[in-house]
């Protein structure tokens, strides 16, 4: 993943998180299978740390969507709306790949 990447620092981190796994249950004693799940949920608990601001960003232009469909705003208003929801979006969401 090239360093101009947006999304090389999620990357890294998840990467990081599941390799912190690997190697903390490698040290402990404890079935297979045990060690495996601990991997799953730790690989878990890093995409949803990582993907929280993208969940959030969502949600909240969803909200904005409804309110303007609901017809109950004027053109201007509507406008000014979407722009004001546009410019507060994270600059991790904006024209980025999620992979």
């Amino acid at each position: 993943m090239s360093k101009d990447n947006p999304n090389t620092e999620r990357y890294i981190a998840i990467a990081r998180a599941c390799l912190k796994a690997i190697n903390d249950t490698a040290e402990n004693a404890g079935d297979r299978e045990q060690k495996i799940q601990a991997v799953y949920q730790a690989i878990d608990a890093a995409f949803q740390a990582e993907f929280a601001e993208y969940r959030q960003s969502v949600a909240i232009m969803g909200t904005v969507l409804e309110r303007i469909a609901s017809g109950e705003l004027n053109h201007e208003k509507a406008i000014d709306l979407a722009r004001k929801t546009l410019d507060q979006q994270p600059d991790s969401t904006r024209n980025a790949l999620m992979h």
